[in-house]
């Protein structure tokens, strides 16, 4: 089983969701990178750009398929991973540090309300 942090939220569609300083950062969960193999590309939105709950919100392109990324939370994109677009592999190297994608300043104030804990999304990758 991949590892998964105890401090982050997670989705069912394998994202990750960490609050830091008021902002949420956003990235896909080590358990999506085996399952993608090797990521080549990733397409993420504009800095102020708006995001919406459980929505398409970019994708990334592996040497298997290209996935949706949704959003875990709604929100305004304060910040991109700008170094995944020459370095996309970082996706795969460290997924929950240099690899994240996204930091949003959430529109709700329950952003994180509905999201598993690392205890339940353990669970959840095992019955997958």
């Amino acid at each position: 089983m991949a590892d998964i942090p105890a401090d982050l939220h997670y989705t069912k569609e394998h994202e990750w969701l960490r609050a830091k300083d008021g902002i949420f950062q956003v990235g896909i969960t080590a358990f999506a990178v085996e399952q993608l193999g090797d990521v080549t590309m990733v397409e993420l939105p504009e800095v102020g750009d708006d995001i919406e709950k459980e929505q398409v919100f970019g994708t990334v392109e592996s040497v298997k398929a290209v996935s949706d990324l949704y959003a875990p939370l709604s929100g305004k994109v304060a910040r991109i991973n700008e170094t995944l677009e020459d370095t996309p592999e970082a996706v795969n190297e460290t997924p929950y540090g240099e690899g994240w994608l996204v930091e949003v300043e959430a529109s709700e104030a329950n952003a994180i309300e509905g999201l598993m804990d690392a205890e339940a999304y353990a669970a959840f990758c095992a019955e997958a």
